[in-house]
């Protein structure tokens, strides 16, 4: 049954929608995706077979051509799949077109859809319906996005577990056994002249289901880093290697590499994934004191990126040793998680490998496996391998676990104080509600509206 009533303003339930579901620009095919109570009927009205698609089972494909309505002129010849309700994606009546992949063709067959009485779809609007159908949660509504927002196969696989609903599954488990506890409560609430029992054991059964809420937070930082990922910033002195270095992480001639100093004076990224995990890489300037105005301009904006890193790689020149002016830089930026000492060009350095650095030649590869691997151990070194646990990278997850947490808490000291049961029972509904907001069992439209505006049209 649709919950009507909290569909956000702009939403409308009773319309039939269509949107582009594949990204605008030349390709073999397009997929235009249709949903709504009346969408089969409008789709047949321009469909050259008269009455199959009003007529077709659910899960069929057919072949025909799409014909303007008044005029009859003929926009493309394609094959539709059909859906039947429930058994969608939106739960709805719901069709798809898969059409030549011109701009021109697309943008022709749209305006034909919406001459029909289709209404272009507002962002997330198919995942809003799946969810208000019941066809989804959020969490997995959020996995939705996530999933095709993931830029690397860490991110696909970690918002493929949740979309498959292991985070809905776990907070739904931790929710049941908090309504048990509420449950128990109220009946001696209802029941006053009957002693409670198992005081210590609610004690503990609140210790427990914190525990776990405790858990899926701590997920949260990794989750975000393999979201959305790092920023990385290749910084030193001029001529110490860093362009080459930018190039041999990227593995293509992003940057040119020169002997001459100041070469590079405006900073470039390059993006790598590492275990997963995404890098922006970011190349600088040399960082040295510079009469040239356009140079000064690089090294200020060189310090600006510094600053403002997850992570820092230092190199300094090998060849030449480490110089006063690398120890000043070194300390000026020092940071025990953030800054990674390298010891460019040890492929023609004399000296030994300072303590604590990385030696690395950016020429023939030594030293590249263990700046990564280190590279990784400081940003997400708890970052299991695995893809089947439960990770969150969403904020309003992270902040509504810790309002759960919190109320559990607040549960915990009263019960340990011996506080009322009736304030404890106000504790413990509040944890079940922020709970709730989690998975949309308890919700509203400013959540909604929150939720599926970052949304892309087709989904």
């Amino acid at each position: 049954m649709q919950k009507k009533s909290l569909y956000p303003q702009d939403y409308n339930p009773e319309e039939s929608i269509a949107a582009l579901a594949t990204p605008w620009g030349e390709s073999a095919l397009a997929i235009i995706r249709l949903s709504g109570l009346d969408s089969l009927k409008l789709l047949s009205g321009i469909f050259s077979r008269d009455g199959e698609i009003v007529e077709a089972a659910g899960n069929t494909l057919h072949y025909g051509r799409i014909t303007a309505p008044d005029t009859e002129e003929l926009i493309d010849e394609v094959m539709i799949a059909v859906y039947r309700a429930p058994k969608s994606y939106t739960g709805e009546e719901s069709a798809e077109i898969f059409c030549h992949g011109n701009p021109a063709v697309i943008k022709r067959l749209i305006g034909v859809l919406a001459d029909s009485g289709f209404r272009y779809a507002l962002p997330g609007e198919f995942t809003l319906r799946a969810f208000m159908n019941g066809k989804l949660d959020l969490t997995r509504a959020e996995a939705v996005n996530e999933l095709i927002r993931a830029r690397t196969d860490r991110a696909r696989a970690l918002a493929l577990n949740r979309l498959s609903g292991a985070i809905e599954g776990k907070i739904r488990e931790i929710r049941d056994g908090l309504a048990g506890m509420l449950a128990g409560i109220e009946v001696w609430l209802d029941y006053p002249e009957e002693e409670l029992e198992g005081e210590n054991d609610l004690i503990h059964e609140a210790e427990g289901w914190a525990l776990e809420i405790e858990k899926l937070l701590s997920t949260y930082s990794i989750g975000k880093i393999v979201q959305e990922g790092l920023v990385a910033a290749i910084a030193g002195r001029t001529n110490a290697g860093k362009s080459t270095l930018f190039n041999r992480l990227l593995k293509e001639e992003r940057a040119i590499v020169s002997e001459f100093h100041g070469t590079t004076r405006d900073y470039l990224e390059g993006y790598i994934s590492i275990e997963g995990i995404p890098f922006k890489l970011i190349d600088t300037a040399g960082l040295r004191d510079t009469g040239d105005p356009l140079e000064a301009e690089g090294v200020r904006r060189a310090d600006m990126i510094i600053r403002n890193s997850d992570l820092l790689l230092y190199l300094v020149d090998g060849s030449l040793g480490l110089a006063a002016e690398d120890r000043e830089l070194i300390s000026t930026y020092h940071d025990n998680r953030k800054l990674i000492p390298v010891w460019s060009k040890s492929d023609i350095s004399t000296a030994g490998t300072p303590e604590g650095f990385i030696a690395l030649s950016a020429v023939d590869g030594t030293g590249i496996a263990a700046l990564s691997k280190e590279m990784v151990n400081r940003t997400a070194g708890n970052l299991s391998s695995s893809t089947e646990e439960r990770v969150i990278d969403s904020l309003r997850q992270k902040e509504l676990l810790e309002r759960a947490f919190s109320s559990l808490e607040d549960v915990k000291k009263s019960l340990q104080d011996e506080v009322y049961l009736d304030l404890i029972a106000v504790d413990l509904k509040e944890s079940l509600d922020a709970l709730g907001e989690i998975t949309g069992e308890v919700t509203s439209v400013d959540i909604l509206n929150r939720m599926f505006k970052d949304f892309c049209v087709g989904k």
